[in-house]
């Protein structure tokens, strides 16, 4: 079993195509690329965690029957929390003796943890920075710095072993 990550699916929503430069041509052509994609990472056995950002409007268990894998899903900003789907506001892990924190806002971060993010969709892939003496690290998981496929926990760690090596040791703020 393995666990993986992502965020800002937007299955459904046509408009993200033009707003992130997604290279579709229409919302049909996004969707299965990114349920495709999906499917052939995560497996049945799978643990899979969507942090954010899911799917447009009412069709969440449309979307969610056509996915592998034990699914946890956590609210973005476009997620409609009315309707009663099974998303939660953040979650805290401890996996191979690293503390995350999972949550769609970066700027919602937790001090001292890894946080694993989305919402910036394209913009950055990692970001660093110092505050109150600690460091705050974030890596997004959006489908938009992922060719529209889930990472899994092993891949994170190893961007985030690549980058702490480019950074000196001196150097506290880094965003790639």
């Amino acid at each position: 079993m393995t666990i993986y990550f992502s965020s800002d699916y937007h299955l459904g929503h046509f408009n993200i195509i033009q707003y992130c430069n997604r290279p579709f041509q229409d919302v049909e052509e996004m969707d299965a690329t990114i349920i495709e994609n999906h499917n052939n990472i995560v497996k049945k056995d799978d643990t899979f965690i969507h942090i954010g950002d899911f799917c447009w409007h009412d069709k969440f268990e449309e979307y969610r029957k056509q996915l592998q894998g034990n699914i946890i899903f956590l609210s973005g900003n476009h997620d409609d929390l009315a309707n009663n789907y099974p998303y939660i506001e953040r979650l805290y892990m401890y996996i191979l003796g690293k503390h995350i924190h999972l949550v769609h806002d970066p700027e919602n971060y937790d001090l001292g943890m890894l946080n694993l993010v989305g919402h910036v969709h394209q913009v950055w892939v990692y970001n660093r920075f110092k505050l109150y003496n600690q460091i705050v690290e974030c890596i997004n998981v959006g489908v938009d710095r992922w060719q529209f496929m889930p990472i899994s926990f092993l891949e994170i760690l190893d961007l985030q072993k690549s980058i702490l090596k480019k950074l000196d040791k001196r150097s506290t703020s880094y965003m790639e």
